[in-house]
């Protein structure tokens, strides 16, 4: 049987997927110095609040608490023996909030970089980075996810390494890099090396694209590269809400649920079949964005003045 997200995608013209799961839990009471994936075990009352609140808002596609949930970065906090148990619990209470939504409601299990660089600039070998994601994607396919949610890559070796993982765990997945050092990522991979790279790849996703980096306009000028390739897979854009200022001690995004809405039909128009927020959107940027995508109608693909217009501008000027 096709997968949800297979069949969402088959028979909508776009989804709207979640926000921030960090903002969201630290506003919640996580400390800064703790690992949101404990709080799986620690705090699931929260980690599902988390979730229902996505739901609520509108999403058709929410990530599970597991972005750092793999054996290297757990070991960072002494909890590297709980890959299989943080990852199942995010999966499991995920699983319980998708399937009472009363509608299709897809569930992705989220996975971000180990933490570590891959050889030959590290120490990081192909092995043991497949190993590490795989480890992580039979969890949370335990859990039951629907979909692996492959994110905030920056290597070629790291991408091709989570797709042979979620090969080995024969699940399909979707794989976004973030582009966050003038239109490459920070091991200088540009948006157009990801989009041939992903039609080399023996399992494709079932979409790709970008996600976090330095604000919103910055996200969609990749996303227009991305349609400018000529790759025709599924697009997706998962931008911060605006750019983040350091207030008293904590990050505050400077992206309202207004610019987030204005974002989220821009993405639509440029064609991005799965749109959502990453750093700092909240559920009321979702449900902003959501109001959005229904009621205003279609348009013509902006251009790169109109995005910076309505956006608030681009944080960088060439590299693209």
């Amino acid at each position: 049987m096709p997968d949800p997200l297979r069949q969402l995608l088959a028979s909508r013209d776009w989804l709207m997927a979640d926000g921030a799961t960090g903002t969201n839990l630290f506003n919640m009471g996580l400390p800064s110095n703790m690992a949101p994936e404990l709080w799986n075990g620690d705090r699931p009352d929260a980690v599902r609040r988390l979730y229902r609140d996505a739901v609520e808002a509108g999403a058709d596609l929410f990530l599970t608490n597991t972005f750092g949930g793999n054996a290297s970065r757990l070991n960072l906090h002494g909890a590297a023996h709980r890959v299989r148990e943080l990852n199942r619990a995010g999966a499991e209470m995920a699983r319980e909030v998708a399937d009472a939504a009363g509608r299709t409601v897809v569930v992705a299990g989220n996975i971000g970089p180990t933490g570590e660089i891959m050889v030959p600039m590290g120490s990081l070998s192909h092995p043991r980075a497949v190993e590490m994601f795989h480890e992580q994607a039979e969890a949370l396919k335990e859990g039951g996810a629907d979909v692996l949610w492959v994110e905030t890559i920056s290597s070629e070796q790291e991408f091709r390494a989570a797709a042979e993982a979620a090969q080995r765990a024969d699940m399909p997945w979707c794989g976004m890099m973030s582009f966050d050092t003038i239109g490459r990522t920070i091991m200088g991979v540009t948006s157009a090396q990801l989009s041939a790279l992903v039609e080399r790849l023996p399992n494709p996703p079932l979409a790709y694209g970008a996600n976090c980096g330095v604000g919103a306009a910055d996200l969609l000028r990749t996303v227009r590269d991305f349609v400018a390739s000529g790759n025709e897979r599924p697009l997706v854009a998962k931008g911060n809400a605006g750019i983040p200022h350091l207030e008293a001690g904590h990050l505050h995004y400077d992206g309202t649920p207004e610019i987030m809405a204005d974002y989220a039909v821009l993405a639509r128009d440029l064609g991005v079949r799965i749109i959502g927020g990453c750093c700092g959107t909240t559920s009321a940027h979702l449900r902003a964005m959501r109001e959005a995508l229904e009621r205003r109608p279609a348009g013509p693909r902006p251009s790169l003045e109109e995005i910076a217009a309505k956006l608030g501008g681009f944080t960088s000027v060439g590299g693209y």
